[in-house]
């Protein structure tokens, strides 16, 4: 044994931890093909732990073992690494502002294009489908909802929730601006709240990874909120271009109250719209690296 070398009571805890996050993300990557190695490690750890005790493996290289020999975990896997969780009409001002100030732009379109990237169980792909509605602008726009959890968009798809939520969605319904009865865009029967189908009819739901996947559309609007919080500083820069390479000139984005493209590669290309409910447009006039 190389002298040197550290022995075993001389690694802590700490770094035998660290050791063990790398395996599991090496293991990810070349298993399964999703990298998480530009995720935010103190974020990154505390899901993949919550996600062994979980799925009871005791330890990270429990879970890093048995997510290299049993395949049919990995949907849950990619669930408990990302967080799908919102509400509806989340941040009420954030939605408030789509609905006076960027649907009128948007209403001077043949076709509105929208993509909700990280769209988690969906309650905010239905909430902005409201704000369509109550536009006069759902006939003429679709929304395209991604996740890297295709559990999570099984979920979205179904507009199931629990009916105890609907008492504070129509609080944050109200808070917008909405002038109907939050109660006319669902049912309740056994406790569930079941959202109306007419508000999934130009609604496509479809697995993207932010890391590794291209363009995903040509969009009027993107939504992103809550998703890049999770994401190292050289990630976020890549997902800011990937979303300034999905819009047409002019278009909108809306992250989430926490983000925003101050210090992205990419900050150049946005144009501040309504800074305190993060929304931007990607700026009319090309800069290098830009697609035209």
């Amino acid at each position: 044994m190389d002298p040197s070398s550290p022995s075993h009571d001389d690694i802590d805890e700490a770094t035998l931890t660290d050791i063990e996050l790398e395996l599991f993300v090496r293991a990810m990557q070349r298993r399964h093909g999703y990298d998480f190695s530009q995720y935010a490690p103190a974020s990154l750890l505390r899901r993949v732990r919550q996600l062994a005790n979980s799925l009871e493996c005791g330890t990270i290289s429990g879970l890093t073992s048995r997510t290299l020999h049993q395949p049919e975990l990995l949907p849950r896997v990619l669930e408990g690494l990302s967080v799908p969780v919102s509400d509806m009409f989340r941040d009420p001002r954030v939605f408030r502002a789509l609905r006076e100030q960027v649907l009128p732009v948007l209403a001077s379109y043949p076709r509105i294009d929208i993509w909700q990237a990280g769209c988690a169980h969906g309650e905010e792909v239905y909430s902005l489908a409201i704000l369509l509605e109550e536009a006069g602008l759902y006939e003429r726009s679709h929304i395209f909802a991604t996740d890297l959890s295709t559990r999570a968009l099984q979920h979205a798809q179904e507009g199931i929730y629990p009916a105890r939520e609907a008492q504070q969605w129509s609080r944050n319904y109200i808070a917008t601006g909405g002038t109907r009865s939050f109660a006319d865009y669902y049912s309740v029967r056994y406790n569930l709240l079941k959202i109306d189908k007419r508000l999934r009819r130009n609604v496509t739901f479809a697995q993207h990874n932010l890391v590794s996947d291209k363009v995903f559309c040509e969009a009027h609007l993107v939504l992103c909120r809550n998703v890049l919080i999770y994401f190292s500083n050289p990630l976020q820069s890549h997902a800011l271009a990937l979303f300034r390479d999905s819009l047409v000139r002019g278009g909108f984005l809306c992250l989430g109250l926490r983000e925003s493209t101050d210090f992205a590669t990419t900050a150049a290309d946005f144009d501040p719209f309504d800074e305190p409910q993060r929304i931007y447009r990607r700026s009319i006039h090309p800069t290098a690296g830009s697609k035209a």
